[in-house]
């Protein structure tokens, strides 16, 4: 039962749970970008080339046709659906852009403030440099 242990410490490390975690709002993010790509942004965008359906663009490389009392499909090029799809990857990663460089600045703002708070406050001075100050200071008094 060593495997079972080491996958259950593997499981229960939080880098993984993080990364589960990301997976799935990762996942319903792009359901959200998808549905505002397919039905916010590209209605207007055919409406202005002509009232087109990006879905429904297709090149037929061949027709629906009839064979021997056989009906065999057309073959088609649906480009229509890739670039559907290539709007929706380019707003997720634009999105995701974004969020990773708000990340990125908020993180850099905190590294700043930390930097200046350690050097605007000294370490405070050992026992040895207070006792030397304090001898100093009583050699000074004497002369």
């Amino acid at each position: 039962m060593p495997i079972l242990k080491e996958f259950k410490d593997f499981a229960m490390r939080g880098n993984v749970i993080d990364m589960a975690v990301g997976v799935v709002i990762g996942g319903a993010f792009g359901k959200i970008v998808s549905s505002l790509v397919a039905d916010v942004i590209m209605p207007p965008i055919g409406l202005l080339i002509g009232g087109v359906n990006f879905t429904d663009l297709t090149v037929t490389l061949r027709p629906e046709k009839i064979v021997d009392g056989v009906q065999q499909v057309a073959v088609t090029l649906n480009y229509g659906n890739f670039l559907q799809t290539t709007f929706d990857f380019l707003i997720i990663a634009f999105a995701i852009f974004f969020f990773v460089r708000a990340i990125n600045k908020l993180s850099h703002l905190k590294k700043k403030e930390a930097e200046a708070a350690a050097v605007e406050t000294p370490p405070a001075p050992s026992k040895e440099e207070t006792l030397l100050t304090e001898i100093r200071d009583i050699l000074k008094e004497k002369k």
